[in-house]
């Protein structure tokens, strides 16, 4: 299979059309529309094997919202993407959930290294009901539904896989229904903490860094499983192959025709250049220096459209 190095489904679909120069691939729709002036959101929809088996991406609905100007982002931004994130999310809970099922929403990441603690970040946010239901059922509105939430650690700290933690969880508490927050990894620079995949195949942790985990599905848990994902990080290869693109098209402003150049920019090169830094293992995991800041409004975001829809 191609080696996309990107967890979302948009830029794996686009990779896979640009290397085999296609107009559309078979098994692949595409929705798009612009929510307003700042956020613009695209559906891929993969509906046969022959797509899942091109962009390596099961079966399912993927959304992919995408935020410009989140570093200098306003509380009323902010507000404007979460209910972004609560429109699509809701459709796809009530297309795998009844209306007050039980939903359990799990923060994947690492809270001690800031580009993976999107999860841990918006697990602290997320209204939590079940108890209150339970015990005070008074304070709640009559149609709340019943919402639990963990951040369960990852393997380095715990020493235990992350879908066993999880399965133990779904076996013993029942919900109908998982929502997992994790940060993923993209082949732009421009998408880092500015765009948002939600899609109902799951996950599987690790998957864009090389460092694939036990995948968290309904195939593993018995439950549907709504992914939430940020890209918080590229490698060193895409943003030495995005910075090519661009030195080429300042180059091309200033020389209108370059047969050489044309074709140098035509082409994917993200494996010669990954091929020519893995020898020295500079292909290195990079995130802004801005992080921090792009995590707290991103976290918010997600936490807000979370509760929004529930």
């Amino acid at each position: 299979m191609y080696n996309f190095r990107t967890d979302l489904a948009l830029e794996r679909r686009n990779i896979y059309k640009k290397a085999h120069s296609l107009e559309e691939i078979d098994g692949i729709d595409v929705q798009e529309e612009k929510a307003n002036e700042n956020i613009n959101i695209s559906k891929v929809i993969v509906t046969n094997q022959n797509g899942a088996e091109a962009i390596g991406k099961p079966i399912g609905t993927y959304v992919t919202i995408d935020i410009n100007n989140l570093r200098i982002a306003s509380e009323d931004d902010i507000q404007a993407s979460a209910e972004a994130v609560s429109k699509e999310l809701k459709e796809l809970i009530q297309k795998h959930s009844d209306k007050k099922d039980e939903i359990l929403v799990v923060g994947l990441g690492n809270v001690y290294v800031t580009p993976d603690s999107l999860g841990p970040k918006v697990i602290k946010d997320i209204d939590v009901t079940k108890h209150i239901l339970k015990y005070m059922p008074q304070y709640l509105p009559e149609d709340a539904r019943p919402v639990t939430a963990i951040s369960p650690g990852v393997l380095g700290t715990t020493g235990i896989e992350t879908v066993e933690i999880i399965k133990g969880i779904v076996d013993n508490t029942h919900p109908k229904l998982l929502i997992v927050i994790d940060a993923l990894a993209s082949r732009s620079i421009n998408r880092i903490s500015s765009t948002i995949q939600i899609a109902d195949t799951g996950i599987t942790p690790g998957a864009g860094v090389g460092n694939t985990r036990k995948e968290l599905s309904q195939t593993t848990l018995g439950i549907p499983v709504i992914a939430i994902g940020i890209p918080t990080v590229v490698d060193l290869a895409t943003i030495t192959d995005d910075c090519l693109d661009l030195f080429i098209t300042k180059l091309q402003n200033e020389a209108q025709s370059n047969d050489y150049l044309n074709k140098l920019k035509e082409n994917d090169n993200y494996e010669e250049i990954k091929e020519a830094l893995m020898p020295e293992d500079f292909n290195m995991i990079v995130t802004p220096k801005e992080i921090d800041d792009l995590i707290e409004n991103m976290s918010s975001v997600v936490a807000r459209g979370i509760n929004i829809s529930m």
